[in-house]
């Protein structure tokens, strides 16, 4: 994704490990040779959490991830997917991209078809600067509070 990308998923991480303390949290997990940007684990559930940047098919992203936690690669009872979508996916005549409705589609349905999975598609208010350009000048308080969301989903039964 690149150095800020990276910057931002270390920095949700940083915050979580504050939020929600109780799961141990680490970048770059790998599920099946496929790394998840951040996941958590306490034990009994696992979060895992997915920073859609600029990927040109953050669908297929999402269908790699429910294909290997369908075959129970990860021994929980629950496992939290939360698939973060950059103001990339925002068309400027309103509304989202189709590339992040298809994403939606399969998370919801991988949700509805393994029981031990929940999915949550969650807004990241950040617009990512294309290559040379500057980073947004909120990027640290957009990302905070988004940290915030996160750890509120999270701590959901």
């Amino acid at each position: 994704m690149g150095k800020f990308a990276d910057e931002v998923v270390h920095r949700l991480k940083d915050h979580l490990e504050q939020f929600c303390s109780s799961y141990a949290w680490e970048t770059e997990y790998p599920i099946a040779q496929t790394p998840i940007d951040i996941a958590g684990n306490d034990g009994d559930r696992y979060v895992l959490i997915e920073l859609e940047w600029r990927r040109a098919d953050p669908a297929d992203n999402a269908a790699k991830i429910f294909r290997h936690l369908s075959t129970r690669e990860i021994p929980a009872d629950q496992v939290r997917i939360l698939q973060l979508f950059t103001n990339h996916y925002n068309l400027s005549s309103g509304g989202v991209s189709s590339k992040r409705k298809n994403a939606e589609f399969v998370g919801e349905t991988a949700a509805e078809l393994l029981e031990h999975l929940t999915y949550h598609p969650i807004d990241f208010e950040i617009d990512p600067p294309k290559s040379g350009e500057d980073r947004p000048p909120q990027w640290k308080d957009t990302t905070d509070s988004t940290a915030e969301k996160l750890a509120s989903i999270i701590d959901k039964p």
